[in-house]
């Protein structure tokens, strides 16, 4: 199979075109922008040097969609839809890593991403890529929005409480941290080195584009969850995520309860490991997994489940092969069975 990515010089790009030169039945990648470029990917990343080689090339949306059996969109919001909005090739299959195509209302859209969208009839297309929970729908679907990876360590460790209604509802408090890494490539004054090295900094309080993307998925779970507070901070470290979920229980409940839950939660699930003790963003620093820790708190009636993921992997490119996988009826571990990287 030959695959293209758009944008494929940004973090997340690089992170398929690493995963992807490894998958089992891909052979070719072929790498695109929105302007011309001559450059060879290795030319501009010399970590690739002979390892994984071609030019980028100008998309253009026919053409390059003959070359491909399948698209990555690794591009920001606001650029993924102008290139879907020119497609009209239904039968091409689209795996979108921005937040172009999550939120299925439009005024959503307008406000939390401070944009109109050009085609957002074109939503409705859009399968929520949380495998982990949307699976039998990724298997028939052409288009996935990939989710964001806030939301994916945040979904994977709240909703097994909300599924088996063990929690009060809108009682959800996400206390997030990201790696300087999730700001993506540019360089400005939030990923600046004087500014992010030893330091620990919160942003977009009560404003982050991730919240109604979080509270969209947990009411399809409870239509009675509406709403969520949610808190990112900035750490300084590279890449990985913790968010740390507080909920108000219904009930008593014991930690070896919670546990045996979560484990018959996520028996099928090959990228989620159920922790006995508090897992940190090293234990899956470049990899697929998301390890979860819940506990319950007697003295508060509230429950606590620490979620980690790397934002890069997990959180974006190899959670959109894992999608690849399930949309061509394959294990949805194929090429993504390697280790977390530690030290």
């Amino acid at each position: 199979m030959k695959v293209g990515i758009v944008g494929a010089s940004g973090y997340s790009g690089l992170e398929l075109i690493r995963m992807l030169n490894m998958h089992p039945i891909i052979d070719g990648l072929n790498f695109y922008a929105l302007t011309s470029n001559a450059n060879d990917i290795s030319d501009i990343y010399p970590h690739l040097k002979s390892i994984v080689k071609g030019p980028i090339q100008k998309w253009v949306a026919d053409q390059s969609i003959n070359e491909n059996h399948i698209i990555f969109l690794a591009t920001p919001h606001g650029v993924s839809s102008e290139i879907v909005m020119n497609i009209s090739d239904e039968n091409v299959k689209i795996i979108d890593l921005s937040g172009d195509f999550r939120l299925k209302e439009e005024q959503k859209y307008n406000k939390w991403y401070k944009s109109n969208h050009p085609c957002f009839s074109k939503t409705s297309n859009f399968t929520y890529g949380l495998a982990e929970w949307n699976k039998e729908e990724i298997k028939t679907s052409n288009f996935i929005a990939n989710p964001g990876c806030y939301p994916t360590a945040s979904i994977l460790a709240i909703a097994p409480l909300l599924k088996e209604n063990l929690i009060v509802e809108n009682s959800i408090i996400i206390d997030a941290k990201s790696g300087i890494s999730g700001a993506g490539k540019g360089s400005n004054e939030v990923t600046h080195f004087t500014n992010r090295n030893d330091n620990f900094a919160a942003y977009k309080i009560h404003d982050h584009q991730h919240i109604p993307e979080i509270e969209q998925f947990l009411s399809m779970i409870n239509p009675k969850e509406n709403y969520i507070t949610f808190t990112p901070h900035l750490a300084p470290m590279t890449r990985g995520i913790m968010a740390t979920v507080y909920s108000t229980a219904r009930e008593m409940i014991t930690n070896e309860e919670l546990q045996e839950l979560y484990k018959e939660m996520y028996k099928d699930s090959y990228f989620i490991r159920i922790r006995d003790s508090i897992p940190c963003t090293k234990d899956v620093y470049g990899s697929n997994l998301c390890d979860i820790y819940p506990a319950f708190d007697e003295r508060t009636n509230r429950i606590t489940v620490i979620s980690v993921i790397d934002n890069l992997i997990k959180g974006a490119a190899g959670q959109a092969i894992q999608n690849m996988n399930i949309m061509l009826g394959l294990p949805e571990e194929t090429g993504l069975t390697f280790t977390p990287i530690f030290p």
